[in-house]
Protein backbone atom coordinates (compact mmCIF):
# COMPACT_ATOMS: atom_id res chain seq x y z
CA UNK A 1 0.00 0.00 0.00
CA UNK A 2 2.74 2.43 1.10
CA UNK A 3 4.55 1.61 -2.44
CA UNK A 4 1.11 2.49 -4.45
CA UNK A 5 1.04 5.95 -2.55
CA UNK A 6 4.31 7.18 -3.41
CA UNK A 7 4.18 6.35 -6.74
CA UNK A 8 0.63 8.58 -7.41
CA UNK A 9 2.61 11.04 -5.49
CA UNK A 10 5.34 10.99 -8.01
CA UNK A 11 3.15 10.74 -11.24
CA UNK A 12 1.67 13.58 -9.83
CA UNK A 13 4.34 15.81 -8.61
CA UNK A 14 5.93 14.94 -12.59
CA UNK A 15 2.61 16.33 -13.66
CA UNK A 16 2.55 18.87 -12.18
CA UNK A 17 5.74 19.73 -13.29
CA UNK A 18 5.40 19.35 -16.33
CA UNK A 19 2.27 21.51 -16.80
CA UNK A 20 4.22 24.93 -15.07
CA UNK A 21 6.74 24.04 -17.55
CA UNK A 22 4.67 23.96 -20.28
CA UNK A 23 2.87 27.51 -19.18
CA UNK A 24 3.42 30.61 -21.62
CA UNK A 25 5.76 33.10 -19.64
CA UNK A 26 3.52 35.93 -19.85
CA UNK A 27 1.16 34.04 -17.44
CA UNK A 28 3.86 32.03 -15.16
CA UNK A 29 5.34 35.76 -13.90
CA UNK A 30 1.47 37.50 -12.78
CA UNK A 31 -1.37 35.92 -10.61
CA UNK A 32 -4.75 36.84 -10.32
CA UNK A 33 -4.93 40.30 -8.10
CA UNK A 34 -7.36 38.18 -6.28
CA UNK A 35 -5.25 35.70 -5.02
CA UNK A 36 -4.96 35.20 -1.71
CA UNK A 37 -1.37 34.95 -0.36
CA UNK A 38 -0.19 31.17 0.23
CA UNK A 39 1.72 30.00 3.47
CA UNK A 40 4.82 29.65 1.06
CA UNK A 41 4.91 33.58 0.74
CA UNK A 42 7.19 35.48 2.38
CA UNK A 43 5.63 37.59 5.06
CA UNK A 44 2.40 34.78 5.17
CA UNK A 45 1.23 32.10 7.34
CA UNK A 46 3.79 31.29 10.60
CA UNK A 47 5.67 33.65 9.80
CA UNK A 48 3.03 36.87 10.76
CA UNK A 49 2.06 36.99 14.94
CA UNK A 50 -1.44 37.66 15.57
CA UNK A 51 -2.07 41.25 16.50
CA UNK A 52 -2.94 40.72 20.63
CA UNK A 53 -6.21 41.89 21.33
CA UNK A 54 -5.26 43.19 24.58
CA UNK A 55 -2.50 44.70 23.26
CA UNK A 56 -2.86 48.66 24.68
CA UNK A 57 -2.94 51.23 21.95
CA UNK A 58 0.57 53.14 22.12
CA UNK A 59 0.37 56.67 23.36
CA UNK A 60 -2.62 56.37 25.91
CA UNK A 61 -0.68 57.23 28.72
CA UNK A 62 0.22 55.04 31.72
CA UNK A 63 -1.26 53.68 35.04
CA UNK A 64 -4.79 52.54 35.84
CA UNK A 65 -6.70 54.09 32.87
CA UNK A 66 -10.18 53.71 30.44
CA UNK A 67 -8.72 53.89 26.83
CA UNK A 68 -10.99 54.87 23.45
CA UNK A 69 -9.53 54.25 20.71
CA UNK A 70 -12.16 56.33 18.14
CA UNK A 71 -10.42 55.08 14.82
CA UNK A 72 -10.91 51.53 16.39
CA UNK A 73 -13.93 52.04 18.06
CA UNK A 74 -12.80 50.05 21.28
CA UNK A 75 -11.78 50.29 24.56
CA UNK A 76 -9.30 48.91 27.14
CA UNK A 77 -9.80 48.34 30.88
CA UNK A 78 -6.02 49.26 31.61
CA UNK A 79 -4.59 48.27 35.27
CA UNK A 80 -2.08 50.00 37.21
CA UNK A 81 0.88 47.85 35.41
CA UNK A 82 -0.47 49.07 31.70
CA UNK A 83 -1.89 45.59 31.22
CA UNK A 84 -5.36 45.43 29.65
CA UNK A 85 -7.51 43.08 31.87
CA UNK A 86 -10.43 43.48 29.05
CA UNK A 87 -11.19 45.40 26.23
CA UNK A 88 -14.35 45.43 23.96
CA UNK A 89 -15.94 46.84 20.60
CA UNK A 90 -18.48 49.77 21.29
CA UNK A 91 -20.93 51.70 19.14
CA UNK A 92 -19.50 55.45 19.07
CA UNK A 93 -22.37 58.18 19.27
CA UNK A 94 -22.55 61.48 16.53
CA UNK A 95 -20.62 63.44 19.19
CA UNK A 96 -17.18 62.35 19.87
CA UNK A 97 -14.60 63.72 22.35
CA UNK A 98 -11.12 65.23 20.80
CA UNK A 99 -8.28 62.97 21.55
CA UNK A 100 -6.89 63.55 25.10
CA UNK A 101 -7.08 62.84 28.45
CA UNK A 102 -10.26 63.17 30.80
CA UNK A 103 -11.55 62.24 34.15
CA UNK A 104 -14.98 60.31 34.71
CA UNK A 105 -17.35 62.95 36.06
CA UNK A 106 -20.62 61.56 36.77
CA UNK A 107 -22.09 57.99 36.57
CA UNK A 108 -25.83 57.02 36.74
CA UNK A 109 -27.55 53.37 37.11
CA UNK A 110 -30.28 53.65 35.00
CA UNK A 111 -31.65 56.58 32.73
CA UNK A 112 -32.93 57.02 29.53
CA UNK A 113 -30.29 57.44 27.16
CA UNK A 114 -29.62 61.22 24.58
CA UNK A 115 -31.73 59.07 22.17
CA UNK A 116 -34.15 57.96 24.36
CA UNK A 117 -33.13 54.38 25.05
CA UNK A 118 -33.14 52.76 28.47
CA UNK A 119 -29.11 52.64 29.23
CA UNK A 120 -27.30 51.49 32.51
CA UNK A 121 -23.80 51.98 33.86
CA UNK A 122 -23.53 55.48 32.34
CA UNK A 123 -20.03 56.54 32.92
CA UNK A 124 -19.61 59.99 31.80
CA UNK A 125 -16.36 62.09 31.11
CA UNK A 126 -16.07 64.55 28.61
CA UNK A 127 -18.81 67.28 26.59
CA UNK A 128 -18.39 68.41 23.35
CA UNK A 129 -20.55 71.54 22.32
CA UNK A 130 -22.87 70.91 25.29
CA UNK A 131 -23.19 67.45 24.76
CA UNK A 132 -22.45 65.31 27.78
CA UNK A 133 -20.22 61.75 26.13
CA UNK A 134 -20.22 59.07 28.22
CA UNK A 135 -19.95 55.34 27.85
CA UNK A 136 -23.49 53.47 28.19
CA UNK A 137 -25.01 50.13 27.96
CA UNK A 138 -28.42 49.67 26.30
CA UNK A 139 -31.01 47.74 28.71
CA UNK A 140 -32.31 45.70 25.53
CA UNK A 141 -28.65 44.94 24.78
CA UNK A 142 -28.86 46.32 21.29
CA UNK A 143 -25.76 48.45 19.86
CA UNK A 144 -27.73 50.25 16.92
CA UNK A 145 -25.74 52.44 15.37
CA UNK A 146 -27.09 56.54 16.40
CA UNK A 147 -29.60 58.67 14.27
CA UNK A 148 -27.03 60.62 12.17
CA UNK A 149 -29.50 64.00 12.76
CA UNK A 150 -29.42 63.61 16.45
CA UNK A 151 -26.41 65.13 18.54
CA UNK A 152 -25.70 62.16 21.07
CA UNK A 153 -23.07 61.74 23.45
CA UNK A 154 -23.86 57.49 24.21
CA UNK A 155 -20.55 55.43 23.54
CA UNK A 156 -22.75 52.13 23.24
CA UNK A 157 -21.51 48.63 24.55
CA UNK A 158 -22.57 45.62 25.32
CA UNK A 159 -24.39 44.73 28.56
CA UNK A 160 -21.27 42.83 30.24
CA UNK A 161 -18.75 45.41 28.93
CA UNK A 162 -21.34 47.86 30.71
CA UNK A 163 -21.30 45.86 34.09
CA UNK A 164 -17.30 45.73 33.77
CA UNK A 165 -17.00 49.64 32.86
CA UNK A 166 -18.94 50.18 36.10
CA UNK A 167 -16.83 48.66 38.33
CA UNK A 168 -13.93 49.68 36.39
CA UNK A 169 -14.48 53.17 35.86
CA UNK A 170 -15.50 55.29 39.23
CA UNK A 171 -15.85 58.87 39.90
CA UNK A 172 -12.17 60.70 39.25
CA UNK A 173 -11.19 57.71 37.07
CA UNK A 174 -8.65 58.28 34.30
CA UNK A 175 -9.93 58.16 30.32
CA UNK A 176 -8.06 58.59 27.55
CA UNK A 177 -9.22 58.75 24.06
CA UNK A 178 -6.87 58.39 21.36
CA UNK A 179 -7.58 58.25 17.62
Amino acid sequence: MAGLTAAALAVVGFLAYQAAADVPDDLAASKPPSAAPSATTPGAGASRKPQDPLAVPAGSGTGTRVVYALGDRRVWLVDANGKAGRTFEVMPSTVSPKPGSYTVTSRSGNVPGSDGVPVEHVVRFANEGGVSVGFSAAVDGSMASPDPTKKTGGVRMKRADGDAMWVFATIGSKVVVVP
